[in-house]
């Protein structure tokens, strides 16, 4: 069965409890992660498996607290002759390399090497054992894709808005979907207050709305605000208002199995 295996669930501001946003993927014998802060060589570890297991990395966007431990995760395994695929935007790969460069990290004698694959928006890909991702460029930086991944074998569908506003075609896309990864970065009296989050970020009351609408069967929300005063019962009471399917508030560290498709 597909998992998925929290690294962080918080936006840029760790908490005690939170680190950034990011999570493997498991399915068959394939290891899959998403995004890329600090010290993900040791919560790889933790979750028990190895940092060498991992077959590729996908990558939201470049904003800090998505891709700064990347040089580390190269220079960490530097000695081993490993070659693991990137995936993002051609603007994120771009910088992604321009970031490796800079502690001379694609030279020769780095043995572990990064091979970059550009991503199309609206284009399906087919590729590593029994994965089709799809992605969708989404509203909160110029290098920005949400990923829609199927696992062939399973019949099983997650789509992951990464950092993102509140975006139709996101949601119109995560309608056939088992299961929905996203941004639900605070609370809704704080984009009240806030009004500019609202174009970068999605608050808990406007997710639970819009999924609901998408009749999202398993959802999943994440990248919760470290700097803002709120519990997690706030969160789940604002998404509850109006959503009504399966809900988790994930822990770091937490493992989900990814629902297959309901028969009908």
């Amino acid at each position: 069965m597909s998992e998925i295996i929290f690294l962080g669930t918080g936006g840029s501001l760790s908490t005690q409890e939170r680190d950034n946003t990011s999570f493997l993927i498991q399915y068959d014998n394939e290891l899959l992660l998403v995004d890329c802060p600090g010290s993900i060589i040791q919560k790889i570890k933790k979750t028990g498996y190895q940092p060498l297991e991992l077959n590729s990395i996908f990558l939201t966007h470049t904003h800090p607290d998505h891709i700064y431990g990347l040089p580390s995760f190269v220079h960490s395994l530097m000695i081993y002759d490993c070659s693991i695929n990137l995936y993002g935007s051609a603007e994120c790969l771009e910088f992604c390399k321009k970031f490796l460069d800079l502690f001379h990290l694609r030279e020769k004698k780095i043995k572990c090497r990064l091979k970059l694959f550009p991503l199309k928006p609206e284009v399906d890909y087919s590729f590593l054992t029994g994965l089709k991702v799809r992605c969708l460029s989404v509203p909160h930086h110029p290098t920005s894709l949400a990923y829609h991944f199927h696992f062939v074998e399973e019949k099983t569908d997650l789509v992951y808005s990464g950092d993102s506003p509140v975006h139709p075609p996101l949601f119109q896309e995560a309608k056939g979907a088992d299961c929905l990864i996203h941004d639900c970065s605070a609370p809704s009296r704080y984009f009240q207050k806030y009004p500019m989050l609202a174009s970068m970020h999605t608050n808990s009351q406007d997710l639970g709305l819009r999924s609901q609408e998408s009749e999202v069967q398993f959802l999943i929300p994440c990248h919760f605000f470290g700097e803002l005063d709120f519990e997690m019962d706030e969160i789940e009471k604002e998404i509850r208002q109006n959503y009504h399917n399966t809900l988790i508030i994930p822990s770091d560290f937490e493992r989900i199995p990814i629902p297959r498709k309901r028969l009908t």
